[in-house]
């Protein structure tokens, strides 16, 4: 199966380089106007007045069917795996372990009861509106 994705890939990175080359080859809608005013020097070309024209668009429209048929190619055989199990996503994930109660409380002694903890907002002394020199 990943010769086959590889193959595909490397068609259509070609064809798609071919299809860059050939785009820029032709000709825009307003080259005509520029050889009728006198820059109609150029208009002979290897393939003739009309026929490199149809010779360049051919070639892009083929390479672009080719490139269209590989993107349709990956993206059928590139989501072709095993299907997922049924289990939720959160079943695998680690569960933190919890800290026993001894361990939370440093100051606490066997047969002791715990010191209540100090309030969130209660500042030590010496912080805060402590150090806030008077008048």
């Amino acid at each position: 199966m990943n010769v086959l994705l590889t193959i595909l890939l490397a068609v259509q990175v070609l064809s798609a380089l071919g299809m860059i080359g050939l785009i820029l080859m032709q000709h825009g809608k307003g080259a005509d106007a520029g050889a009728a005013f006198g820059g109609g020097a150029g208009s002979a070309s290897l393939f003739g007045a009309s026929g490199g024209a149809n010779f360049l668009s051919r070639s892009t429209a083929v390479l672009a069917g080719i490139f269209l048929s590989c993107t349709l190619g990956l993206a059928y055989f590139g989501n072709l795996r095993e299907a997922p199990s049924s289990g939720s996503v959160l079943e695998g994930a680690a569960v933190p372990a919890q800290q026993p109660a001894a361990a939370q409380i440093p100051d606490s002694k066997p047969g002791q009861p715990a010191a209540p903890a100090p309030a969130a907002d209660a500042q030590p002394a010496g912080t805060g509106a402590a150090q806030i020199p008077g008048k």
